[in-house]
Formats: C-alpha cells, sequence, structure tokens
C-alpha cells in the first residue's frame, strides 16, 4: 500500500502524528503536499476529488478512501501498519487514548490562540498569557498525570503493554511541549519519569531515529501547534 499524506507546508502540526507512524513502520508514503505545494489539497477540501470531502487537513489518501481527522487516521493505519494490538478492544484502547491526546493537543492550541485561530497572536497576547498560566499549573498536570498513571497500570513501558502508535503520539506530544514549556516540563519531569523514558525510547527506535535527522523532520516553531512563547512560560 503507498499513502498520500496532505497537510499545509512548512508547519509542525497535527499532521506530524501522521507522519511518525508511517516513518516508524517503514511505510511507503508521499507527502503530498510538501511535493506538489498546498494547492494539491483543494480539490479534496472543495470536494471535487473522489471520496468523503474533509474538513480540513490533515487527511490520508488510502486507497479509495479519504481519511480526516488524527484519531481516525491512526486508526485505520494502526492494523495496517502493525502499530495497534490485533484485538479489537485493544484498538479502541488505543483510540481512547489518541483522542485523549487530541483533547489535549486542542488545549495547547487554544492556549497561544484564546480568542480565535483567525486572529495572529500578537492581538491576543494578554489573553493568552492567562490561558498560558491555567495550561501550566492545572491542565498539563492534569492529562500528563493522567498518561504517566495509564504508564503505570500497564506494566511502565507502553500504555497498551506492547509498542503502538500511542507511543508514537505521546513522544511527540511531550516533544511538543518541552519545545513550547521547557520551563514548566523541567519542573514537572521528577513526577513523570515513565512518560520522559517512553519518549527517550521511542526518540532511539531505529526508523524514527532516522526520521528525526534527515530533513523531512520539520523543527518545532511559530507556525504549529506547539509554539514557544517565552512570556507563556514559567515554572509554576
Amino acid at each position: 500500500m503507498h499513502y498520500e499524506l496532505y497537510y499545509w507546508t512548512g508547519i509542525q502540526g497535527r499532521g506530524e502524528f501522521i507522519r511518525l507512524a508511517l516513518e516508524d513502520a517503514g511505510a511507503a508514503y508521499t507527502d503530498m503536499t510538501r511535493v506538489h505545494g498546498d494547492e494539491a489539497m483543494q480539490p479534496f477540501l472543495d470536494g471535487k476529488a473522489d471520496g468523503l470531502r474533509p474538513f480540513a487537513p490533515p487527511f490520508l489518501v488510502s486507497g479509495r478512501q479519504v481519511i480526516a481527522q488524527v484519531g481516525a487516521i491512526l486508526d485505520h493505519l494502526g492494523p495496517e501498519l502493525g502499530l495497534v494490538p490485533d484485538a479489537a478492544s485493544r484498538r479502541a484502547q488505543a483510540l481512547q487514548l489518541q483522542l485523549t491526546i487530541a483533547d489535549l493537543v486542542a488545549e495547547i492550541h487554544d492556549t497561544h490562540h484564546p480568542i480565535a485561530a483567525s486572529q495572529y497572536y500578537e492581538d491576543q497576547k494578554k489573553e493568552a498569557k492567562a490561558r498560558a498560566a491555567s495550561m501550566r499549573s492545572e491542565r498539563l498536570p492534569k492529562f500528563l498525570g493522567w498518561f504517566e498513571s495509564v504508564l503505570q497500570a500497564n506494566g511502565g513501558l507502553h500504555p497498551l503493554r506492547e509498542h503502538s502508535y500511542v507511543d508514537l503520539s505521546l513522544f511527540q506530544l511531550v516533544s511538543g511541549l518541552q519545545y513550547m514549556f521547557p520551563r514548566r516540563m523541567q519542573a514537572l519531569r521528577p513526577s513523570l519519569p515513565l512518560l520522559h523514558a517512553l519518549k527517550d525510547r521511542v526518540e532511539r527506535r531505529p526508523h524514527i531515529a532516522a526520521y528525526l535527522a534527515s530533513e523531512r523532520r520539520l523543527a518545532f516553531n511559530t507556525n504549529g501547534i506547539f509554539r514557544h512563547y517565552t512570556e507563556l512560560d514559567g515554572d509554576d
């Protein structure tokens, strides 16, 4: 199977969760917008291509299917790439975990765009500062502490007791948060040993290590989900 991935060029955002799964599995795929430009998405977004019209990128073309939403894409790819346990109940658990990650990612985005995604960060800095304080003190400990407890309850190495796409997504989540909130994440580190150990193990996986060292891996920047603004960070 050869996959086609569509996402905005130059943005280190939700599409990266999908890229990590494809790269880890050594799957054959083309990052269509990096090759052909963002205009390659337009027929799909306009409903002029075959398949269900996606609301927004990222989306994946797999055979005749057009699949949008990160959780749905990974739920589709997991069995094909060997990145989810075989049992239906375990696949459901993987999706549950991935959707919880998606919940946190949405809150992370709204930290720097609390009023409107259509407005620049500079137009909502006051509100973003207040939102970031809540994120640092309340939401990050709650979400990350829960993921830590899931790891602990399942043997300490993997949230599903074996490697899955959820491991890869947690790697991306922790990596992004370390870029976005370096001071806060350093303060939280002692309470999240299993989560950080998982991140380090994923980073050493052969295909992932090669990907991270390649030009295909975009650096975190202020055009994606995980954005570092010094005034939004703190060790509280």
